[in-house]
């Protein structure tokens, strides 16, 4: 068995990736991607593009893994219908911090606070008692735009400091965990009305472009947070510079983003000027990326490749095997 991997991330975890292999198999590493020659010999394809191209190339593919959630990038018209396409996750955790992590930061300022004691100036009701009191991280009732498994392990440590919560999803249920009540998308806008922070981690598709606009960032209100770490494309780009260039929200964090650099990693993430606003946190897309995400894709990953090997039903299959 020949396996391509073109997932720069996975490179840290080379040797724990390759001591899960089956026996005989051979693994290529090309992070920069992966040679047409080289694919059409090759099994399995690990990476998160596969174009026409490269299904033209690979002969003998049995399986395209990606090495994340998204298929965006996946050709599907042009993956054979006998291909398997899989997918894993494994950042929920590590996304579940950041979202918290943001919560706590934006809901006490502590942004501005930082930025104002690097001009010497103790941003505090202490110092400045026309400065509020912000309250505790337990007082918030939390809003999920989508509830998967991101969703879920965020609630997980929101309930553990005491808040409440609520979701809306595309079904209209949620697990019962909890939550003061679960709708469908119909009930967004009593989602923004009713919640503190809202956390976005739905998926991107005809459905949810754009879901969040004017109306639902004013529902949201003066003292609310707003977290992406869905994708940019849900929250409309020019309401969200508005809303917080005007504070109509408190303030916000964006992981996910409207323009992402081609090579190299230098480019701006939007044509607005998020950058120029003091109530924004901006992340780039890096919310999954750690050690603990990738290290559990690769055993994924390589338990998968160990089922092809032996003939078993593979996890997480998007598509193919017909």
């Amino acid at each position: 068995m020949k396996i391509v991997i073109a997932d720069v991330n996975l490179t840290p975890h080379r040797e724990r990736f390759e001591a899960a292999m089956p026996a005989g198999a051979v693994v290529q590493w090309h992070p920069g991607g992966v040679p047409l020659d080289d694919l059409g010999d090759a099994d399995v394809h690990i990476g998160s593009r596969f174009t026409a191209e490269m299904a033209s190339a690979a002969e003998k593919l049995r399986l395209i893994h990606l090495p994340g959630a998204g298929t965006d990038k996946v050709d599907f018209d042009a993956v054979p219908p006998d291909v398997l396409v899989a997918n894993t996750f494994h950042h929920e955790r590590s996304i579940a911090e950041y979202v918290v992590a943001a919560a706590v930061m934006l809901r006490r300022d502590f942004l501005n606070q930082d930025r104002a004691l690097r001009r010497g100036t103790w941003a505090t009701s202490v110092y400045y008692p026309a400065i509020p009191q912000p309250p505790t991280l337990g007082t918030a009732h939390i809003g999920f735009v989508g509830f998967g498994h991101i969703g879920q392990q965020t609630w997980n440590l929101f309930r553990a400091f005491g808040c409440t919560g609520a979701a809306v999803t595309g079904s209209g249920r949620a697990p019962d965990c909890g939550l003061s009540w679960a709708g469908d998308t119909s009930q967004l806008n009593r989602l923004m009305r009713e919640c503190d922070v809202v956390v976005v981690s739905a998926p991107l598709n005809e459905h949810t472009v754009g879901m969040i606009g004017d109306e639902q960032l004013h529902l949201l209100g003066a003292d609310g947070v707003l977290i992406n770490v869905g994708r940019g494309p849900l929250v409309q780009e020019q309401a969200l510079n508005t809303a917080l260039a005007d504070n109509v929200i408190r303030a916000a964090a964006i992981d996910v983003w409207y323009r992402y650099p081609t090579t190299g990693g230098v480019k701006a993430p939007s044509n607005l000027p998020f950058a120029d606003l003091p109530n924004i946190l901006m992340t780039p897309h890096s919310s999954g990326i750690t050690s603990d995400t990738f290290a559990g894709r690769a055993d994924d990953i390589a338990a998968n490749i160990g089922r092809l090997d032996r003939g078993e039903a593979l996890m997480n299959v998007v598509s193919g095997g017909t």
